[in-house]
C-alpha cells in the first residue's frame, strides 16, 4: 500500500510541477471535481507558504558561506549531468593538479562524471568570470586567493565582483611560497642573496603566474620589505615560469613547494627559504625567510571551490559538503601533500572570516606598492 502511495505521489507531483506529500496527492486523486481540487491544493500551499517564511524569512538572505547551518532541504534531483571544474591556469600548473586530484572522488559522490576544463589568462580571472557568470547550476571553480579576494581591487573594470559575484564553497588547501633561483644565480646563504639581488638592481628579474597572483603579490611585499629592485615578467602559469628560471631569463620566482621541490632535487633550482612563520612539513629542510632577517614576513597561497552566487543554497551547501568530505579521504590528502599541500578543508563561518582577511591584507599591499592591471 506504501508504496502505492508512493507511486501515486510521484505522479501528481510530476503533473504539478512542486513537491507534494502522499497525504495530498490521495487527496486530490479522490477529489471528484475539478474546483474541489483547486480549494485543497490552494490550502496546502498556503499552509507550506507560511512554513517556508516562518523558516527562511520574508527574503532570501545575501549570499554567505555555502556550509553554514540551515535547514536542510528536499533533495532537488541534482546533478543531473556532468559536474565542469573550470581552471583559471593551464594544464600541469597547481590549480589543475588540484581538480584533477579532486575530480574522481567528486564523480563517485555525486553520481555524475566531473570534468576539468582550463582556461587559462587574465591570472585566473578569465576562469573565475565564466563561473561567475553561469546558471547551468553544474560549474564550479577552483580558484586562487587573487580570484576570490582582490581582482575587483586590481583592477576596477574587471566584469566579475568577488564579493558578490562568487560563492565561496572551501577552501581546498594551503601551502607557503618558495623563493628560489638557480644555482648559477647565486650559491650563497639566505641572508647574503637577499644582499646580492638588493645589488642587482632592477638588472634582475622574477616571474610569476600573473599580475595579481600571490606570487606576484608576495614579491612585491618582498621588494618592499629588501630594498629588492627585480622586474616583474608575468607568465601564464608556474611551469612557463621554471622554464623561464632554467633557462636563465629569470633570477627570481616564489614558487609552490611541491613544484620547486621536484627542480631542487634535481639541482636545477635553489631554495631561498619559505614564505610562512615557522618550517613546513611540506619542505621541512627549507628555512624561513624570516631566518634570513625578514622579520614578521609570512605569506600563503590557497586554492578554492568557489561557485555563482546566484547557486540555490541546498546545492551550494551540498557541493559544500561532498568537498568537505572528499578532502578528508586519505587518499586525497597523501596526494595533495606529495604535490606541495597541506589539505584544509576550511567552510562555513570560518571559510568567509579567512576570505575577509586576506582580502584587507592583499589590499594594503596592492595599495602600498601601487599594483594595478595594465
Amino acid at each position: 500500500m506504501r508504496a502505492k502511495q508512493e507511486l501515486i505521489r510521484r505522479v501528481v507531483q510530476a503533473r504539478l510541477g512542486f513537491p507534494i506529500s502522499s497525504c495530498l496527492a490521495m487527496s486530490l486523486l479522490l477529489l471528484r471535481t475539478r474546483a474541489a481540487r483547486l480549494l485543497c491544493l490552494f490550502g496546502a500551499l498556503a499552509c507550506a507558504g507560511v512554513a517556508c517564511a516562518q523558516s527562511t524569512g520574508a527574503g532570501r538572505a545575501a549570499p554567505g558561506p555555502a556550509g553554514s547551518a540551515s535547514a536542510r532541504a528536499p533533495d532537488l534531483n541534482w546533478p543531473t549531468r556532468p559536474l565542469r571544474l573550470v581552471v583559471g591556469f593551464g594544464g600541469g600548473s597547481s590549480p589543475d593538479f588540484v581538480a584533477r586530484v579532486l575530480a574522481p572522488s567528486m564523480a563517485k559522490a555525486l553520481g555524475q562524471p566531473v570534468i576539468v576544463e582550463n582556461h587559462p589568462g587574465a591570472s585566473g580571472n578569465i576562469a573565475a568570470d565564466i563561473v561567475a557568470k553561469s546558471t547551468d547550476r553544474h560549474t564550479v571553480g577552483i580558484l586562487i586567493n587573487g580570484n576570490m579576494t582582490i581582482a575587483k581591487v586590481l583592477n576596477p573594470a574587471t566584469s566579475y565582483d568577488p564579493q558578490k559575484d562568487l560563492v565561496p564553497l572551501s577552501i581546498i588547501c594551503t601551502a607557503p611560497l618558495v623563493l628560489a633561483t638557480t644555482p648559477q644565480v647565486s650559491k650563497a646563504a639566505p641572508r647574503d642573496f637577499l644582499e646580492a639581488a638588493k645589488r642587482a638592481g632592477r638588472s634582475w628579474s622574477y616571474g610569476t603566474p600573473g599580475i595579481g597572483t600571490i606570487g606576484h603579490l608576495g614579491m612585491e611585499l618582498l621588494k618592499a620589505r629588501t630594498g629588492i629592485e627585480a622586474v616583474h615578467v608575468p607568465y601564464q602559469g608556474n611551469p612557463q615560469v621554471i622554464t623561464g628560471l632554467i633557462g636563465a631569463q629569470l633570477q627570481l620566482a616564489l614558487l609552490p613547494p611541491g613544484l620547486a621541490q621536484e627542480q631542487v632535487k634535481a639541482g636545477k633550482l635553489r631554495a631561498i627559504g619559505v614564505t610562512s612563520a615557522r618550517r613546513s612539513e611540506l619542505v621541512p629542510d627549507y628555512p624561513t625567510l624570516q631566518d634570513a632577517g625578514l622579520k614578521d614576513f609570512e605569506l600563503e597561497i590557497w586554492t578554492a571551490a568557489a561557485a555563482p552566487a546566484s547557486l540555490p543554497a541546498p546545492i551550494a551547501q551540498r557541493l559544500s559538503q561532498v568537498l568537505e568530505d572528499v578532502i578528508r579521504l586519505p587518499e586525497v590528502r597523501q596526494k595533495l601533500f606529495l604535490h606541495g599541500y597541506e589539505a584544509a578543508g576550511i567552510s562555513g563561518e570560518a571559510l568567509v572570516r579567512r576570505v575577509k582577511a586576506d582580502t584587507a591584507a592583499l589590499t594594503e599591499i596592492i595599495a602600498s606598492q601601487g599594483i594595478k592591471l595594465e
